[in-house]
């Protein structure tokens, strides 16, 4: 947002625009993005109104700042500024000398604003101070802000005829009576990392690339590796940006395992309902509010429900799979031939898996054998090859090597 800002600021100053408009609503932010924030306002060469709009926005916190560093500040009806004093990123007081630090810095920041913008200096300290807050009527009062303006109509009236100076000392008179405004929207890649920042576009990234990195340990094959680990990053950028509650994450994460391990481990369905049970504490509990003021950040209850169904319906899938797998061993012991005892019976029929010239495998009594065709007693011999999918006939076993002759009844393999 910062970038965004930033660059929507100097597009204008090329460009040659009358002003810029900034559209507040805001819980706040990091001090250093906020800063980064009000030194393009600070320092703009075009002229640059902060709008704390629609009706029942707010500019707390970094908004506090950020809307005080505009030439001009406005506010819609029914809208409020101030809390802004600093806090950890988990809402709580930061303490010791830590804390003393942050917070005067924040006072004296906000003192310069105030100052360079003709502001109350006063108010402006109380906010960081006492985090004082206001609405618009009395902030209008006091002197935050230049006045209410409840529409652009209204802004670009109020505004008109008001003397700025710009970053570089020069003065402006305004004129916006009539104006056409021209939104900027995100550039692609700003326009990706807000998605990303999107709390139920991280939970999803997090789950696929949980599950994509748990398959590729069970069944090496590099695509569901690299996608889950692609996705895992891109979740962690979003993170970033969001409170993250860690013990929410590793509930997911726990669940996730638990669910997969209910494939290889015989639990009778109490792995996966204690994946469940985890999965779903995780996804609620994923995201914290960093402060009283903030925005309720959560996963929402219809992801949660479909991402837990849809490990259901795969859990449930996998281990019908894994259970047909093993009653299909059972019933074809591997390695011990029709009847568990290490015989093949003369007259079983078997088919070619690797051409017989004259050895090579067939499978017979379900499995795969090695094999010699009948008549040779040593692999030179120069005999045409019986190819891979012709029927053949046992007609006796050496050890664990059978001894086959072409089946002429049943012709050659479809």
């Amino acid at each position: 947002m910062a970038g965004y800002i930033g660059e929507g600021i100097a597009a204008a100053e090329r460009d040659g625009d009358a002003a810029v408009v900034i559209k507040i609503d805001t819980p706040g932010g990091s001090l250093d993005a906020m800063s980064q924030i009000y030194k393009s306002l600070l320092n703009a060469n075009v002229p640059v109104i902060t709008w704390v709009a629609p009706a029942g926005a707010r500019a707390a916190s970094a908004g506090t700042f950020i809307t005080l560093a505009g030439n001009l500040a406005y506010m819609a009806p029914a809208t409020n500024i101030g809390a802004a004093s600093p806090v950890d990123s988990s809402g709580g007081d930061i303490g010791g000398t830590l804390g003393e630090k942050v917070k005067n810095d924040a006072i004296a920041a906000i003192t310069s604003i105030a100052e360079r913008r003709g502001r109350n200096v006063g108010w402006a300290r109380s906010t960081v101070e006492s985090a004082v807050s206001s609405p618009a009527s009395e902030a209008v009062r006091v002197g935050a802000v230049n006045g209410i303006a409840g529409s652009l109509d209204e802004l670009f009236a109020a505004a008109s005829g008001q003397q700025v100076t710009l970053g570089n000392g020069q003065v402006v008179t305004l004129d916006l009576v009539g104006a056409t405004p021209s939104e900027a929207g995100l550039n692609l890649f700003q326009g990706f990392l807000h998605l990303l920042s999107d709390p139920n576009i991280a939970f999803i990234l997090f789950t696929v690339g949980f599950y994509g990195l748990i398959f590729e340990v069970m069944h090496p094959n590099f695509a569901t590796g690299s996608i889950g680990a692609l996705a895992i990053i891109l979740a962690l950028i979003g993170f970033g940006s969001l409170p993250l509650n860690v013990g929410g994450l590793l509930l997911v994460g726990l669940g996730i395992v638990l669910i997969v391990l209910e494939l290889t481990v015989v639990s009778h369905g109490l792995l996966t309902i204690g994946g469940v049970i985890c999965f779903v504490l995780g996804s609620s509990a994923l995201y914290t509010a960093p402060s009283p003021t903030a925005p309720d950040v959560s996963v929402a209850y219809p992801l949660i429900a479909t991402m837990v169904i849809t490990s259901l319906l795969f859990a449930f899938v996998a281990i019908g799979t894994v259970v047909r797998m093993r009653r299909r061993f059972r019933l074809l012991p591997i390695g011990f031939g029709a009847g568990g005892s290490g015989r093949v019976p003369p007259g079983t029929a078997g088919e070619v898996r690797t051409p017989l010239a004259p050895t090579g495998s067939v499978y017979a009594a379900g499995e795969e054998w090695s094999a010699r065709v009948a008549g040779t007693s040593s692999p030179g011999e120069a005999l045409p090859a019986i190819p891979r999918g012709a029927h053949v006939t046992v007609v006796g076993q050496q050890g664990l090597t059978l001894i086959v002759e072409p089946d002429r009844a049943a012709g050659p393999a479809a």
